[in-house]
């Protein structure tokens, strides 16, 4: 029998608890770390095929539950289905990654949300399956990618090692810019409703080249459009529990976990301890192991481990990564990670 979501290790930490053991999951858990999810994505062909097939992508979602007996599911998707529900074009190429097809202002212009949830329906499908399926304390998180994020890819037409051509686009063009935000605002919150409403006990939002803005940019393109996100899905969903995770954002975690709204926000692994500690007396928090320690193991892997218990679990902490898994990290190292953080009490 499925727990109220309220008595779940995460929702209990999202609420503001320190638990004696942390809860515990890792961004793209399920991922190509997996033998079994290499061949279930071989199944489906390509990776937006994996995306918006429901028993396929119930089936990756759960893959590392069954093996690591995580404290969260997150759906399996990606933060591009969002402009693919705009009829913008996406395709994924090996080797490559992402390929968005490019938008200018006029074609900023004739976007239009009012399909986006109809596009959407497989992966909202696959919460409601997810919903059903799982049981005991496991969490189901769904997810969106911070309009920022989302824009840079529309605007590049990929990613880029700065995110040049979207911070350019945004000086140059702020009102089409403004205009491409309130729209991926609002598709991102009748998306993070709907999860909500699907069976998602809570929900993250990505902003994955939130490093990259200055300041006045950064209070624009960031910290306003999760605001305004935050805001829409709380006021269809006042209880509604949502993580943020600005990666590499430095300093600018302060105001981001004060200003956004979100109930916990995700840490980098590059913030120093004692800046970590403030911040949990903002909000809890959640991460933040660098992905190259795991890779590693042994040692490396049980101090950084050990580092982050002692630093942030007598405080509200959801143990994970401070990024997602990486494809080379060896399924033992996981194994460690798990155990350590299992048998740590505060």
């Amino acid at each position: 029998m499925a727990l109220e979501a309220s008595n779940k290790p995460i929702m209990k930490v999202l609420a503001g608890e320190a638990l004696a053991s942390p809860p515990v999951w890792m961004m793209r858990q399920a991922g190509r770390y997996l033998p079994e999810y290499k061949a279930t994505r071989k199944k489906a062909g390509g990776f937006l095929d994996l995306c918006y097939n429901p028993e396929l992508a119930v089936e990756v979602t759960l893959q590392p539950i069954r093996r690591f007996g995580f404290d969260a599911a997150i759906l399996f998707s990606d933060i591009l289905v969002i402009p693919d529900a705009l009829d913008i074009g996406v395709r994924f190429e090996e080797g490559r990654g992402p390929i968005v097809e490019t938008v200018d202002a006029e074609r900023i212009a004739r976007l239009s949300t009012d399909g986006v949830l109809t596009h959407l329906a497989p992966v909202l499908e696959t919460v409601r399956q997810l919903h059903g399926t799982l049981s005991g304390e496991t969490a189901l998180l769904g997810f969106c990618g911070a309009p920022w994020t989302v824009a840079t890819y529309m605007i590049a037409g990929h990613g880029t090692p700065d995110q040049g051509p979207a911070r350019e686009f945004a000086l140059k063009q702020p009102v089409a810019f403004q205009q491409l935000m309130d729209v991926l605002v609002d598709a991102s919150s009748q998306y993070l409703i709907a999860q909500l409403d699907a069976g998602a006990d809570a929900v993250q939002i990505f902003d994955s080249w939130a490093s990259v803005l200055d300041e006045d940019q950064f209070n624009k393109w960031c910290i306003r459009p999760v605001q305004q996100i935050v805001e829409k899905v709380r006021t269809e969903r006042p209880n509604a529990k949502i993580i943020g995770f600005p990666k590499g954002i430095g300093a600018f975690y302060k105001d981001y976990s004060a200003l956004t709204g979100v109930n916990a926000v995700g840490l980098d692994w590059t913030l120093p301890m004692d800046f970590s500690k403030y911040l949990q007396k903002i909000c809890p928090v959640q991460g933040n192991l660098d992905p190259k320690r795991l890779i590693v193991g042994g040692t490396a892997l049980d101090d950084a481990v050990d580092t982050i218990l002692q630093g942030l679990s007598a405080g509200p902490l959801i143990f994970n990564l401070g990024h997602g898994i990486t494809p080379e990290t060896p399924i033992s190292h996981v194994e460690q990670m798990v155990d350590r953080v299992r048998n740590y009490s505060n």
